[in-house]
């Protein structure tokens, strides 16, 4: 099994704004590190994102990442320092700098193993698009959200795909319609979060529980079924889909670890990606 460790690069090294820390069984966390800042965006924090996010997807071993922000906030959206130094911006400007937000969450949404959003706190404006991104959410009852771009006369497009994708079209239209703040238990109930947790040590131990989780399961595997959903989503089941899943679970069986999986299981014995 590749040691996840020696595939990640140590970001610190890179940016003080994101910085990971990863494990020998495959999990790594990703830490927004602007803690003064409620871990809010800017266009270095975006880049730092962009580079771990790139980094995760050809990093060996690693089954699941974690998004999390340091000194309990999760994200609270633009850096308001930022969005200032921007208001004489050109049209072409703003599009060039909307676009470095737009392919870091990209890159996010692509990264191969399950990625989930530890929130607490704050999660606001491209704070809650991080959200909406990630595969899973878990948050703390604390947490609060809000795609509040419309209080300054603007619109959540960078994020909307993934946040249409994970609330749907109409609660999606309201809450960009309206700005307004909801708590854990209504993220819950629209469907960008998955489980609400009473504090930072019920979400720690989820996260734990997670990680043993998918210690069992085989890293490439995982990959691939990520794959199968984002690939397969509101596709038309007919003969080429057919054709299709039947090419990728057979190309699934014939590879290393399919083999491997099936022959542990006939010998009674742990495949070779738990030890």
């Amino acid at each position: 099994m590749t040691n996840p460790i020696a595939e990640v690069p140590d970001t610190d090294a890179m940016s003080p704004l994101v910085h990971m820390d990863s494990t020998e069984g495959g999990a790594v966390t990703v830490w927004i590190n602007r803690p003064a800042k409620k871990n809010a965006f800017d266009a270095a924090t975006i880049a730092a994102l962009h580079q771990a996010f790139e980094t995760l997807h050809g990093a060996e071993g690693v089954r699941i990442v974690f998004l999390r922000g340091v000194g309990g906030a999760f994200s609270a959206g633009a850096d308001l320092e930022w969005m200032a130094s921007a208001a004489d911006w050109s049209e072409d400007d703003n599009r060039d700098d909307a676009l470095g937000l737009a392919h870091m969450l990209k890159a996010l949404h692509d990264v191969p193993a399950l990625t989930v959003a530890l929130v607490e706190g704050p999660a606001f404006g491209g704070g809650a698009g991080l959200v909406a991104a990630c595969d899973h959410a878990l948050a703390t009852a604390d947490a609060r959200f809000a795609f509040s771009e419309v209080k300054l006369g603007l619109t959540p497009a960078t994020i909307s795909p993934y946040v249409i994708a994970a609330l749907g079209p109409r609660t999606a239209k309201l809450l960009f319609a309206t700005g307004r703040v909801f708590d854990a238990d209504a993220a819950w109930s629209y469907g960008l979060v998955d489980e609400v947790f009473e504090d930072a040590a019920g979400l720690e131990a989820a996260q734990d529980a997670l990680i043993e989780e998918v210690a069992a399961c085989a890293p490439g595997a995982i990959g691939d079924a990520k794959a199968l959903v984002n690939d397969l989503v509101d596709q038309k089941i007919d003969r080429g889909l057919i054709e299709e899943t039947a090419k990728r679970i057979a190309r699934r069986r014939v590879s290393d670890e399919g083999q491997e999986g099936v022959r542990a299981f006939l010998a009674r014995r742990k495949p070779s990606w738990t030890n």
